[in-house]
């Protein structure tokens, strides 16, 4: 590696992009920007992942061929929140839950917990950073977006167990990162599909929005992505966060004094390449304060990028000091998560911390299981119950099960999930399971209400990914209670209830993975008591 002052200025600009790329070995594509557009990280996605081994093998060779021509080493990085959001659903990384459980339980010390198991398996298949925790406050029920990705609508909630996350994870080398600033909490838009706003006065976002934030700034987060969400209340013009100086320097910045990474969402969400154009959209973040640009598919939109940061440095609409001080910042961070080392910089942090986790001894899978156990017994939440719970014993059981096959952009199910008429017939014998797509048809509902008739013990799981419970869901609830006193159980999104009628019973689990349907079933039978508390409003 040449020394820092000796790079081009297309090695500079190349090491403030982050981009993702389609294989599960490295293909032409991120092989190329490695090679020819120096680009300092890489993000993974469930496409790159076959298995947790050949995913190590992938980051040494990754991290190999930019040794071979001279660069830093990567950055790798993967959004891996836990619950229904992760990229790693094999063998080898522990399906942590979710925020929104975590936010249930009210016990941040289950979400450090956590971050460590998490954090400590990341870096052993050599990924540098997290994307996340999400310390967004979801106070909106039709949010699309966030919503069990939050731990909760109570801001200092949010923030406490957003601090918990980053020590956990940076506790173990892995560099955390907050999302999404200013804060994407309280939207009706999925800023995926287009342009979003919330309109709140200053002193409003100081007490719901931004608290985290500075929390999580005085637990030392590594890194703050941005949100691409317009906040009139600190930008006058009609300009996302990621593309606003006042938001990104003036405030993030400059008001409350983040001093790490500033990095920016995928500037291919429609929100930013719609009206503006990815390469375009590069420039603005740049000059708006943002150290490292994330492009995560296309590598027609990762070159336009890359070339229109170097064109605008060369014009001198941005000034290479600018991009000096990003990739100051950027060898810091790499010397802390990294192990890499300079001497031409005076680096404030070290690598000790990472040093350090090698000399703790490892967790085992039986001491993992039962932590993930009792987090999972403390978050499921018995929000309504008329006695219908627990179940009879005496009396048949009629289950709805909505099988999650279809990916989202913040949706991505677990192969290993397990039904819960599977688990409930391991302790009762009288069970029958009606699996149905998450948009069932209503033919296919009339057909399961026919089926049901006779059934002592309905209990229909419900799953919404979006803001709204999908319609024909909506309708098998309805007509269902109208013959039955019905166990309504919302796996995923708690203001399902929002969208019927208070049932007999309703359940909240804010996830399906195994731990949870397991700890679910003991729950309804009466041998596990429920103590989650609910961490939002439903009515």
């Amino acid at each position: 590696m040449k020394p820092l002052n000796n790079l081009t200025l297309e090695q500079k600009v190349g090491q403030l992009f982050m981009c993702g790329f389609h294989g599960q070995h490295a293909d032409e594509q991120i092989t190329r920007l490695i090679r020819e557009y120096h680009v300092g990280g890489v993000i993974y996605f469930r496409r790159n992942v076959e298995s947790v081994d050949q995913l190590t093998r992938l980051s040494t060779e990754l991290q190999g061929i930019a040794a071979e021509v001279g660069e830093l080493p990567l950055m790798i990085s993967v959004d891996q929140e836990g619950g229904m959001v992760a990229r790693i659903d094999k063998d080898g990384v522990t399906q942590v839950p979710g925020n929104m459980a975590l936010g249930a339980t009210g016990n941040p010390e289950y979400t450090l917990e956590c971050a460590q198991i998490l954090g400590r398996e990341l870096k052993s298949i050599g990924i540098d950073m997290n994307l996340a925790p999400v310390v967004d406050v979801n106070n909106n029920a039709l949010n699309p977006v966030i919503g069990v990705r939050s731990y909760g609508e109570n801001a200092e909630s949010v923030a406490e167990h957003g601090a918990a996350a980053i020590t956990g994870y940076q506790s173990q080398g892995i560099a955390a990162t907050a999302k999404h600033f200013p804060g994407h909490g309280d939207t009706t838009v999925d800023s995926h599909l287009g342009m979003v706003t919330v309109p709140h006065d200053r002193n409003r976002l100081e007490q719901i929005e931004l608290l985290p934030f500075r929390q999580a700034i005085e637990a030392g987060v590594d890194a703050i992505m941005t949100a691409h969400v317009i906040f009139p209340a600190i930008e006058p013009e009609p300009i996302p966060a990621t593309l606003s100086r006042k938001v990104l320097t003036g405030l993030l910045r400059e008001e409350m004094g983040f001093e790490g990474i500033i990095i920016t969402d995928c500037l291919e969400m429609h929100a930013i390449s719609k009206p503006y154009g990815v390469a375009e959209a590069a420039i603005r973040a740049v000059e708006a304060g943002a150290d490292l640009i994330l492009v995560s598919h296309t590598l027609q939109d990762q070159v336009a990028a890359v070339e229109a940061v170097v064109r605008a440095v060369r014009t001198g609409r941005i000034k290479e000091e600018v991009i000096n001080k990003s990739l100051e910042r950027i060898i810091t961070w790499k010397a802390a998560r990294c192990g890499y080392r300079d001497t031409s910089l005076i680096l404030p942090k070290t690598n000790e911390t990472a040093k350090a986790v090698d000399n703790e001894p490892l967790p085992s899978n039986e001491s993992i299981e039962s932590t993930l156990f009792k987090i999972a017994s403390s978050s499921i939440t018995v929000v309504h119950n008329e006695g219908l719970l627990p179940l009879n014993p005496e009396q048949d059981v009629y289950v709805i099960w909505p099988e999650v096959v279809q990916r989202t952009e913040v949706d991505e199910p677990w192969s290993h999930t397990d039904s819960l008429g599977v688990a409930l017939l391991q302790l009762r014998g009288r069970v029958r399971e009606r699996k149905i797509t998450t948009q069932p048809s209503y033919d296919e509902a009339d057909r399961i209400l026919k089926d049901v008739l006779e059934a002592e013990q309905v209990i229909v799981c419900t799953y919404t990914s979006a803001g709204h419970l999908p319609k024909g869901q909506r309708y098998l609830v309805e007509k269902l209670s109208e013959n039955h006193s019905l166990i309504v159980i919302a796996l995923r999104n708690p203001y399902d209830l929002l969208e019927f009628s208070m049932p007999g019973s309703y359940v909240c689990t804010y996830e399906n993975t195994p731990t949870v349907v397991r700890a679910l079933s003991l729950v309804l039978t009466g041998e596990l008591e429920s103590t989650g508390s609910l961490p939002v409003r439903l009515r």
